[in-house]
């Protein structure tokens, strides 16, 4: 029987190591996994490669984690919006690594590594220092720059329902980058607001499928490290 939900949050969680690259879901705060954030927090793992849309919130979520200093490098498209103090701070003092990735190419770089492919050429960046060293072609009229894949090891996101085959229904924006980056990751951890049983997620609903996902924990498990879900 496959049951994807039968583990803690800290057994979940307890497979990732010092220097993995882990993805983070979420839109600012719209769909990050704040709670198995702070799960991560609280194993003490150093030396992370972080993937994101931006580089944090004020004190919360995300930008917690950095201000541990567990963060080697992270992987975004807005480090400096005018809450983002933590990262401007570690960065500023050369605690941080930064590898700006402009949104859209964020997400094709990432959709491309869940499906296999070997890199993509994308038009966004061409001419500009974002495209220095990197392999550029004229196709058709237009320029383009060669961009590879973003993997990962793991995957943190956060869904509206989950079943325990580890079928994923999400609440509008909150969406927006879960899906691509459970494709993209070794091993994908989803929170969810509900456990669903069996047959409850409506098919055409579900918007990540449960082959993409290796663990789900609901969010009165994820309130508490190690409880049963």
């Amino acid at each position: 029987m496959i049951d994807k939900s039968t583990l803690t949050l800290t057994e979940a969680l307890s497979q990732i190591k010092d220097g993995a690259t882990i993805m983070i879901g979420g839109f600012g705060t719209a769909g990050q996994p704040a709670e198995l954030i702070d799960g991560l927090i609280e194993l003490g793992i150093k030396e992370l490669v972080i993937v994101n849309n931006n580089a944090g919130n004020g004190d919360y979520g995300l930008a917690k984690l950095l201000k541990t200093g567990a963060v080697r490098k992270i992987i975004c498209s807005f480090p400096r919006q005018s809450d983002s103090w933590v990262f401007d701070e570690l960065y500023r003092a050369g605690k941080i690594e930064l590898e700006l990735v402009p949104q859209g190419n964020l997400a094709c770089r990432i959709q491309a590594a869940g499906m296999g492919l070997g890199a993509v050429f994308t038009p966004t960046g061409f001419g500009t220092l974002l495209a220095e060293g990197k392999e550029t072609r004229h196709i058709e009229g237009k320029d383009y720059v060669l961009e590879y894949p973003i993997k990962a090891d793991f995957a943190l996101i956060k869904a509206h329902q989950g079943d325990r085959w580890g079928n994923l229904v999400y609440n509008k924006s909150a969406r927006n980058f879960g899906p691509i980056m459970a494709m993209a990751a070794d091993i994908t951890i989803a929170q969810v607001s509900e456990l669903a049983e069996l047959g409850q997620l409506d098919p055409e609903h579900i918007i990540t499928p449960g082959i993409f996902v290796q663990h789900v924990v609901a969010a009165d498990a994820a309130n508490g490290i190690g409880a049963e879900q």
